[in-house]
């Protein structure tokens, strides 16, 4: 993790197949892949055309590297890391392992994005137990507080995100997951929208479960997704019992020679057919070049794009959550009488693109953001008021 202070990342359009006519302001709807992993992409393809070249080490070595470059983003080991289709397929793969008894109860915040919220409605519902909605807060925006509020004795699992996905309101998981631990409850984050962008310490935070997408600020290929899992859970049932999951896979020979056993760490809850040779390469890609640019320099870079738009954007009138209540590359620019109908068609024909959620303009760049970019959105978002 990085000990000095962060630095500023200058534009890193060239990386990026983005026209200079496109304003993309809209990462957390899904990230266009870097130009080097499209082309290992395009390279996985061309060994799927060639299937003879295709030997047992490729089933298993760069699926290693992927796991480890991942762990390296939140201090983890490549043990605790399983691959995954969806961030739903880690919440689910956290549902079925989680202890939860009638009458007691899991916690989710409002409005909170369904991939983290389904599995935990079912398992309530055959358990017995409730879903504990924890209301937006009020005019602090103090999600952290509210969370803490919410607990309660029959808490037996809390199921968050780092910041929400409408408009970025950051909840403090070290605080919560210690209050969580301190009454043997477990914590399950959806980091979909975070990780890449807003560092996360598993070692501080001490997740029981921690899933999250690939698609968005990790930079990798969509159907490709990451499962933190704590080591007192490794043992646990996986959704998927692959081949390829138990011990002495390697061996092709001898796979009709059937094991109980399982490969060491959280291999054992990876996807099926985990082993995508389009997929696998552009994802090292992403996350090898995540790495070296550096979770906390990214942070700092979106977070100085963002407060020159949230600073525009409230001399026009329009809200935001305070800076020190919301990850620095999340901002949603909410209208207090709802979002004009017409400015997401007005942005669009000027190519510029956003997401609306709510009463919010959601505005989520990258590093291939550019001055221009940003002039260009505040120039129309002004002409639309």
């Amino acid at each position: 993790m990085q000990e000095t202070d962060p630095e500023i990342i200058p534009s890193q359009r060239h990386l990026f197949d983005v026209p200079e006519d496109i304003a993309y302001l809209n990462c957390a709807y899904m990230s266009p892949l870097l130009r080097a992993a499209a082309a290992a992409a395009d390279g996985g393809l061309k060994t799927e055309v060639h299937p003879w070249t295709i030997i047992p080490d490729d089933f298993f070595v760069p699926a290693e590297r992927v796991r480890e470059s991942f762990a390296m983003l939140i201090g983890a080991s490549g043990e605790d890391v399983a691959l995954t289709p969806s961030a739903s397929f880690g919440v689910s793969t956290a549902a079925a392992n989680l202890p939860l008894e009638a009458g007691q109860n899991v916690v989710v915040v409002e409005e909170q994005y369904p991939s983290n919220v389904y599995a935990w409605k079912r398992l309530a519902a055959e358990r017995g137990a409730e879903i504990k909605t924890v209301p937006r807060p009020g005019d602090n925006g103090d999600w952290t507080g509210a969370v803490l509020e919410t607990l309660d004795s029959a808490t037996a699992i809390a199921a968050l995100p780092h910041n929400h996905w409408h408009d970025g309101g950051i909840l403090d998981l070290e605080r919560i997951g210690e209050a969580l631990r301190d009454q043997g409850a477990a914590l399950v984050i959806d980091a979909s929208q975070s990780l890449g962008a807003l560092p996360l310490d598993v070692r501080r935070v001490q997740p029981d479960f921690l899933a999250c997408c690939g698609y968005k600020w990790l930079l990798c290929p969509y159907g490709f997704s990451f499962l933190y899992v704590a080591p007192k859970w490794q043992d646990g049932k996986p959704l998927d019992e692959s081949w390829h999951a138990r011990a002495g896979a390697e061996d092709f020979a001898r796979l009709a020679e059937y094991t109980d056993s399982y490969m060491a760490g959280a291999r054992r809850f990876d996807q099926g057919e985990r082993a995508r040779f389009m997929q696998l390469p552009a994802a090292a890609v992403a996350l090898k070049q995540l790495n070296a640019w550096g979770v906390e320099n990214i942070q700092a870079t979106l977070a100085e794009t963002n407060a020159r738009v949230a600073e525009e954007a409230q001399a026009l009138g329009l809200e935001t959550l305070a800076e020190s209540r919301r990850a620095g590359h999340f901002l949603g620019l909410i209208f207090p009488e709802g979002v004009p109908e017409d400015l997401p068609e007005k942005l669009k024909a000027q190519k510029i693109y956003v997401s609306v959620r709510g009463k919010s303009v959601r505005v989520t760049p990258h590093l291939w953001v550019n001055d221009a970019d940003i002039d260009r959105f505040l120039t129309v978002l002004k002409a639309s008021l």
